[in-house]
Formats: structure tokens, sequence, C-alpha cells
């Protein structure tokens, strides 16, 4: 049965290309949306760009037709403008259409259900009370999903595996373990555990064939950073490993993510001269967003934004100053060894020979994603952080952003390794207040 979907703008705000997501069934975007998308297009932000990006690929569905009337879409189904007046519906159910934008797409979605019963019309938006509004008035809506990732799939990229004792022998004596069960993922990270005490393990990661466990680098400490549990272990292995260039590092708040990726950006440009600069941004101040509100230079800009990143950088050159053999200079926030930038200008950028940090990547649609793994240079790391637990884009949520979307994607290749780190070691109180509130 064909059916009608009506797009909200904030669909297309978040994804033009989301147009194609509905096979054969008719896509109605209806003029207001396009008034609402016309408010956008000089944003310099990511919505601007989106903004822009649709009304271009309308300006050209032009050639084909008239989109009245509707236009073929290479998907199969059709996209159609719906421009015509439509009596109000909503007046009887406690709502006024008026000059109310969402109201308009409420009373076009109950008309053109009483018209044609037979072909359901749904109402996808992004919008969560729209959602509510539209379910009051038994409206069928529902959220964009075509990235979105079931919770049930998240991958942890850590495996736990119960083996006979005489396999772990073996394993810490030849170095190399052959799993006789299906492959998982490579690089992905497991813990071998005796069969017969619980309290024997061994530590390992996968190599690209799957079932081969090798062990993991030996490393105590990393400029006088500690790993303090299983998770913090698996992370520093995956960081200072030049062969794994993308590394998702996800937790909640104080599991260690940044400080492990900040101190494993340091030790391998000051210590190993592994790559020119370690290059730290966060999305904080959203892409593209101007941050001349400010006053000061781009550093002093970002700084209330960037101040977890500097606090990471000062703990653990407090931690380097007391130590017998200092390996980080007095100067180190000056130094050109270290860039603390905006994603703002990474558009159109290629970075070689760095190992470059994105923290609280949680926050970044999939597209924002794409545009900053596709500018990573030759001989460049690429080290993203977060929490899906923790979002501020209203555009995005724990299933849909680009930080969970690109894990998942990612989980199979041999260059990429994820760590879920599950323990906090801020301080007990840290601790359990991400547990319990």
């Amino acid at each position: 049965m064909q059916k009608n979907f009506i797009l909200d703008a904030s669909v297309l705000l978040y994804n033009p290309q989301s147009i194609y997501s509905f096979d054969d069934n008719i896509v109605i975007i209806p003029i207001e949306v396009i008034e609402e998308l016309d408010s956008f297009k000089r944003d310099m932000t990511d919505l601007g760009r989106n903004a822009r990006t649709i009304i271009k690929m309308l300006d050209e569905f032009r050639e084909h037709g008239k989109l009245g009337e509707g236009i073929s879409l290479k998907s199969g189904g059709m996209l159609r403008v719906h421009a015509q007046r439509t009596r109000d519906v909503l007046q009887n159910r406690g709502l006024q259409v008026g000059d109310h934008f969402e109201n308009k797409l409420l009373n076009l979605a109950v008309h053109m259900n009483q018209a044609d019963p037979e072909q359901p019309t749904i109402l996808i938006t992004k919008s969560i009370n729209l959602r509510l509004l539209a379910d009051a008035l038994g409206i069928y809506a529902e959220d964009y999903e075509d990235d979105k990732v079931r919770f049930q799939d998240f991958y942890t990229g850590v495996h736990h595996l119960n083996v006979p004792p005489d396999q772990i022998e073996a394993f810490l004596k030849d170095g190399q373990l052959k799993l006789d069960q299906p492959p998982h993922n490579p690089n992905e990270y497991v813990q071998l555990i005796s069969r017969e005490n619980s309290e024997i393990t061994a530590l390992g990661r996968l190599r690209s064939d799957g079932v081969t466990v090798q062990p993991l680098q030996s490393r105590e400490s990393v400029l006088g950073i500690h790993p303090l549990n299983l998770g913090q272990n698996f992370a520093l292995d995956a960081l200072l490993d030049d062969n794994i260039k993308l590394v998702t590092l996800q937790g909640k708040a104080g599991t260690g993510k940044s400080l492990l990726a900040v101190a494993a950006g340091l030790y391998k440009v000051l210590v190993e001269d592994a790559y020119n600069r370690v290059l730290v941004s966060r999305p904080t101040v959203p892409m593209g967003r101007d941050i001349g509100f400010l006053p000061g230079e781009i550093e002093e800009k970002l700084r209330p934004w960037m101040q977890p990143i500097y606090d990471a950088i000062e703990l653990i050159r407090e931690v380097d100053r007391r130590s017998r053999q200092r390996s980080l200079p007095a100067d180190i926030l000056e130094s050109d060894e270290i860039g603390i930038e905006p994603l703002t200008y990474i558009r159109g950028r290629s970075i070689p020979h760095q190992f470059m940090i994105i923290d609280e990547a949680q926050n970044l649609t999939p597209l924002e994603v794409k545009t900053i793994i596709t500018r990573v240079g030759r001989n460049t790391k690429l080290v993203l952080t977060g929490d899906p637990d923790q979002i501020d884009n209203p555009y995005v949520d724990s299933m849909s952003n680009g930080f969970i979307s690109l894990v998942n994607r990612f989980r199979s290749q041999s260059i990429a390794a994820h760590v879920t780190l599950d323990k906090g070691e801020r301080s007990e109180l840290a601790e359990i207040a991400a547990n319990l509130l």
C-alpha cells in the first residue's frame, strides 16, 4: 500500500537526502516547509548549509516536471510540493491553524487522512512536541530514523570469554591464541577468563582475522597517567597503536576518555615524535557557528568551551612536573606542538601528520562526523570521545548522533577500534552522581 509522508523542516535540515529514504511512497513537502527553510539559508551553520542544499535540490527537480504535480525520485517514489489551500479542520480539536507553522502541518495531515483513509498519511518530524500533538490528534507521526541504531545494538568493543585454563597459559607463553568460536570484529578487546578460577585472566586484542588474540602493548603509564581499570587499559592500547587510525572512546562523565586521549596524544608527539602536532577540538561551539560574541582572539574566545581540555593538560603537566624524568615543556600550552581549534574552520582543510582529538562527539550529526573524518590526511590518527547519554544538540539523540553512527559503521574495519569505558575514576562522588542522576 502506497503511503504519504509529510516531511517537517527539521528532517530536511537534519539530512537533505532524507527525501530518498521512503522507497516507492509519496514524499510531500508543504510549501510552509520551504518558507521555513528559506529562513535558514543565510545561516553559516550546518543547518544553513543543509537548507541551501535541499533548496538547490528542489530547484534542480523543476527541470524534470512540476513540483506541484509530483516528480519521480530515484528511490522509486514521488516527491510533491503541496501548495493548495487546505480548509481548517483543527477548530473542533482545540487548535487554531492561524500562522502557526506546526499547526499548518498538523492540519494538512488531518485533511489528507480524512480525504483518503485508504492511503495513510504519516508526519515525519524530529520535533518531539510536534509528534505529541500529532498523536493527540490521531495522526500517525514518526521520527526520522533512517540512520538510527537500536540501543540493544550498541557496540562496546569489548568481549569477555570464558576459556579453559590451559588456553590462558598457552596465550601467555606463545603471545597469541586462536579462538575456536565465530569471528568477532578486528581490534575488539578480549578478556580471557579461566573457567576454573575467574580470578585468572588475560587481556588481549583481536587481529584483523577476528579469531586470533594478541597481547596488549605493555604500558604501565603514559606521562605519569596510569590506567586504573580494564577499560582504560584497552583504551590506552588503542590510543598508542599507530596502525589504528580511528579510535572511538565511549563512556559516562569521569571515565577518563578525554584525559587518556590527551595524554596519549602528547606522548606520541613529544616523546615518540610519531606525529607533528596534537590537535584538539570540541563541538560545544556548534560546527559553523560564529564565535565572535566573546571578546579577544580565537584562543580567548574558545577558552570557556575548551576548559575541560585545558584541565586535562594541566593535570598531565602537574603529574609530569613531579616525576623524576620530565617529558613536557614548561610552556606546553604555548607550544606549537599542541593546537586547540574550533570545528568551525575544518571544512575544506586537509590535516596530515597529526594526532587529532574530537571531544564530546556525541553532539555531532552524521554529516558533521563525515565532514571531520574526510579531512584526515596521511599519517593522522583521529580520536573521538563521546557519551550518548549527554547530548545537547536538539537535532540528534542517543541513537542518531554521528558518534554512534561512526562506531557502528567502522566496527568491522581493521584500522578502527572502539572501547566503552564504564567505570568512573574522577571521584567517588562523581561516580555515584553519574549513576544515580
